[in-house]
């Protein structure tokens, strides 16, 4: 083999090792983004109702969180967390950064984690002035 057909030879191997290394990246990457996306580990079939008061509201992307006190069985606190939207959906369902505050007494609808975690995904939130906000955006068929 001659030096030029070496090269090129070599030239051929590197593009499509290049070829190779993006598209595994472009795969990874939005097997990722969908599986951050995904509502996997949420139960959604058994809704779920909790009722307790804020410890936390975290206003931030990807998603806000509501963090929460529930009385348990005989009375033991469980510290839930609530994920909700992120606050661009949030702010066109009505929400404000400041709609929760630690202290405030509300009862969530949604669905619990699968594995019985205090985990839950939040599609309303009720607030003590009987205001209910959703916590997800409508989903287009």
């Amino acid at each position: 083999m001659t030096d030029g057909a070496m090269l090129e030879a070599q030239g051929r191997c590197l593009f499509v090792s290049a070829r190779v290394v993006a598209t595994c990246a472009c795969v990874l990457l939005s097997a990722t983004a969908f599986a951050h996306h995904s509502t996997a580990p949420y139960d959604l079939i058994h809704g779920t109702v909790i009722e307790g008061r804020v410890t936390r509201f975290a206003w931030e992307n990807p998603h806000g969180h509501i963090f929460l006190d529930v009385k348990g069985e005989q009375n033991a606190v469980e510290h839930w967390s609530i994920e909700i939207d992120s606050p661009g959906v949030l702010m066109r369902l009505g929400w404000m950064k400041d709609s929760l505050k630690a202290g405030d007494a509300i009862t969530i609808s949604g669905s619990r984690a699968k594995n019985g975690t205090f985990n839950m995904k939040a599609l309303t939130v009720e607030l003590a002035n009987g205001r209910t906000l959703p916590s997800v955006a409508k989903q287009e068929n």
